[in-house]
């Protein structure tokens, strides 16, 4: 039997061994309990979990650029607390000079977890949050606390995250 046999067996019988790692520490967690019986009744559910759910799985693309991606999420850090400091400031300033809006955010990500990701980054920064991906995955609808200028918003999501993940990617 060849290397890459026993890959693909290893493969079928733990499809995720990561997960099933976690699933079985959460188990045993969440009981807390090291008793034998939870011991195996959790390791035949952390192992069967991959196995029921693989068939749902679509695969992810290859992160192309790890040290981008470190990037990104420092990136990312900083745009929180900035935003945390600007929304404070609006809040607490006059509400009526606040203009909420929607804004159609035509997307040019094309794979199901980056744009998991970009929806995710803008719904964890403060002041926008995304309410919904249209049918088609080509648009983010995003609820914006102040919209000023639609465009500068699209341009500014563009540049700093999603020209990012695509990158990272695609």
């Amino acid at each position: 039997m060849n290397d890459v046999t026993k890959v693909s067996i290893r493969r079928r019988l733990i499809p995720q061994p990561l997960l099933s790692v976690i699933l079985w520490s959460l188990w045993l967690l969440l009981n807390q309990s090291l008793a034998a019986g939870h011991i195996v009744l959790g390791a035949v559910i952390a192992w069967l979990i991959p196995i029921l759910l693989r068939p749902m799985a679509e695969p992810n693309p290859p992160l192309k650029r790890p040290f981008l991606a470190l990037r990104y999420f420092f990136r990312l850090l900083l745009d929180i607390v900035l935003s945390n400091i600007q929304v404070a400031r609006q809040v607490l300033g006059p509400i009526k000079k606040l203009q909420p809006g929607f804004v159609a955010y035509p997307l040019k990500l094309h794979s199901d977890l980056p744009i998991t990701i970009l929806s995710s980054t803008i719904a964890l920064t403060p002041g926008t949050l995304t309410a919904e991906v249209s049918e088609d995955r080509k648009c983010l609808y995003i609820h914006v606390l102040d919209l000023q200028d639609e465009q500068a918003l699209i341009d500014s999501i563009r540049s700093r995250y999603e020209d990012w993940l695509k990158e990272m990617f695609e």
